[in-house]
């Protein structure tokens, strides 16, 4: 398993912000609060899917660069 890039680290953590920012606001009877929280939460999914996709991509380059580099070493032999 590869280390998460920024994306999803950041997406995560507004996620985590938003879900205690959204029960305070519930508990404390402030809807203002509770939708700013919800909305943060969705945003950070949001980010980390993002990340995540841009984590595929990498992972797709990085194999078709691995496939050329092993293609060219069985020409080379």
């Amino acid at each position: 398993m590869s280390i998460p890039n920024r994306d999803e680290v950041e997406g995560k953590v507004d996620q985590v912000k938003g879900k205690v920012k959204g029960t305070v606001g519930n508990f404390i009877g402030d809807k203002e609060m509770e939708v700013e929280g919800e909305a943060d939460e969705t945003s950070g999914e949001t980010q980390e899917t993002w990340g995540k996709f841009k984590h595929g991509v990498g992972d797709a380059v990085d194999a078709v660069g691995d496939a050329i580099s092993d293609a060219g070493d069985r020409i080379n032999r």
